[in-house]
């Protein structure tokens, strides 16, 4: 009965799954609808000559290259091109193999068996054994906050090429947390992690596509094709199948001016610009030098600290959270309402199981009841601290918008604006922060959101630990969307945080650019641009 149940479940992940990676946006301009190869019409593919090296302007400085230590999609976007895991998510978002060759689960549901693909080599040219890879699952697990649902998990070596996992109890989401593209469980070398300090690894080497050659902090990041690559089977497909490496060069430019991406792309400087905000979304769509690429993409959070000072008062969350109005929040961040849409569910909307719209929290727009929630608490005007980056306007533009609301209401707020990584340093200590704003990718399953973990923003309820599990161990999916229906009304409830809106991801290429994928990061490892 339960290797039926964890079947069931499987199949009903991957549905449903399937359903998360639709709907992108079409609005006059160029989306992934229109296919992820664009090219030039009538060139004859063999008298055209590429280029050797793909520029790309990117909006912030990445925090680290390592993927394990980092909640970042920027980490993970340039991770993927120079790491690689187990199993990953193909175009459908279901776990596909890449360093894993085979499996197996026991009839407990509880073991599974990984072989693991053998002659594959390392950037230093030393070859994946399983040694590698039980070192890298043992620290992904306890540093990757998108690990926490298979706590306790533990990884240990068979032979040379052959791993076991065991679980502590059956779960049919196992293999979709591995698969995971933030914080990934990244294969890494044994004596990478050995030498790794406090602030993670320091010596970035995988076995993708692409190897770092040089990462000039504030400047740039540059890969070159791995000569040594060993494609996984199939088709390229996500963040799976073939990846060429076609041009053997990538430059990732950190440009944290809008403006200055735009223009590159515009004059060719650029080939590919990340992080074009929908207000320059109107006339690029008119612009023929520039291809449009949008996705539906994920939320926008608010999140509160819980634990410090006034902020611990759980009627001061309810007085902030009765003063949001939604709906100028999103629209100052993202301009088109063509581009967002208001539900509070922190899952994909589509999502049969796990989308919601029901909280009687959302979207209030009431600063009378703030200004009485407010005495209640016992409020004497206490500096509220909203940190944020300019790095990315969404976030930005949606915290200025915030500070606004709140003021409203005769709450002392202050805005703190650092670059990326400091923010994401402030954001991480409950001493540094009162509330702020990210933008989130979707989660194929509810147990790995950021806003359940601990570490993300100080939250620690049991009734969240308590609702985790109860997900985890429900015995049908009926059970299971009960169980996160009661535990996303909590995080209302006790106003740990809230979704503002959901938001579609904008990104620019030069017209002619072909190969290009905009998935859950952009994809660039069967990029080409003709000379």
């Amino acid at each position: 009965m339960a290797k039926k149940l964890i079947c069931a479940l499987l199949a009903l992940v991957m549905v449903f799954a399937l359903a998360a990676c639709g709907g992108n946006s079409d609005n006059g301009a160029a989306s992934n609808d229109a296919g992820p190869n664009q090219t030039n019409s009538g060139n004859d593919a063999a008298q055209v000559t590429y280029k050797d090296t793909l520029n790309i302007a990117i909006n912030a400085n990445p925090p680290s290259l390592d993927v394990h230590y980092s909640n970042s999609n920027i980490v993970g976007g340039i991770g993927t091109m120079i790491y690689e895991p187990l199993f990953a998510m193909n175009a459908e978002n279901v776990p596909t193999m890449v360093l894993a060759d085979s499996y197996e689960i026991d009839e407990t549901g509880t073991i599974y068996t990984i072989k693991i693909r053998q002659g594959i080599k390392f950037h230093n040219g030393q070859e994946m054994t399983a040694d590698d890879v039980v070192a890298s699952m043992e620290r992904w697990l306890s540093l990757s906050t998108k690990a926490t649902p298979i706590a306790g998990t533990t990884f240990a070596k068979a032979d040379d090429y052959t791993i076991t996992m065991t679980l502590t109890e059956p779960y049919a989401g196992a293999l979709d947390i591995l698969a995971g593209n933030v914080q990934f469980a990244a294969i890494y070398p044994k004596s990478s992690i050995d030498n790794a300090g406090e602030a993670g690894i320091t010596d970035y080497i995988g076995t993708g596509p692409y190897q770092l050659v040089e990462w000039k902090q504030d400047q740039y990041v540059n890969l070159t094709a791995y000569e040594a690559y060993q494609q996984p089977a199939g088709e390229s497909s996500g963040f799976t199948g073939e990846k060429t490496a076609a041009t053997a060069n990538v430059y990732f430019y950190i440009v944290t001016d809008e403006t200055t991406r735009i223009a590159g792309v515009q004059t060719g400087e650029y080939d590919i610009s990340e992080g074009i905000s929908l207000e320059q979304y109107a006339s690029l769509a008119e612009d023929p030098a520039i291809t449009l690429y949008t996705k539906t993409g994920g939320t926008l959070n608010l999140f509160f600290n819980t634990t410090v000072g006034i902020m611990a008062n759980e009627t001061m969350r309810d007085a902030i959270m009765a003063c949001l109005n939604c709906d100028d929040i999103m629209m100052a961040s993202y301009i088109d309402s063509n581009l967002y849409s208001l539900n509070q569910g922190w899952m994909n909307p589509a999502s049969a199981t796990w989308g919601s719209d029901n909280s009687e929290h959302y979207n209030q727009n009431n600063i009378e009841k703030a200004k009485q929630l407010l005495a209640e608490a016992g409020y004497a005007g206490e500096e509220i601290i909203l940190v944020t980056t300019p790095d990315y306007p969404s976030m930005y533009n949606a915290t200025l918008v915030v500070h606004q609301q709140l003021v409203s209401a005769g709450i002392n707020a202050t805005v703190e604006q650092y670059d990326f990584a400091t923010f994401m340093e402030h954001r991480a200590n409950p001493d540094q922060f009162s509330l702020f704003i990210t933008s989130n990718s979707y989660n194929i399953l509810p147990v790995t959101l950021s806003v359940l973990n601990g570490s993300w923003a100080g939250l620690d309820a049991q009734e969240v630990a308590d609702g985790v599990e109860a997900i985890k161990t429900a015995a049908t999916i009926e059970e299971g969307a009960a169980a996160w229906a009661q535990l996303e009304e909590f995080l209302y409830d006790y106003g740990a945080a809230s979704v503002l809106g959901h938001y579609s991801d904008v990104a620019a290429t030069a017209a002619g650019v072909e190969g290009f994928d905009f998935f859950n990061f952009p994809i660039y490892w069967n990029v080409k641009v003709p000379a």
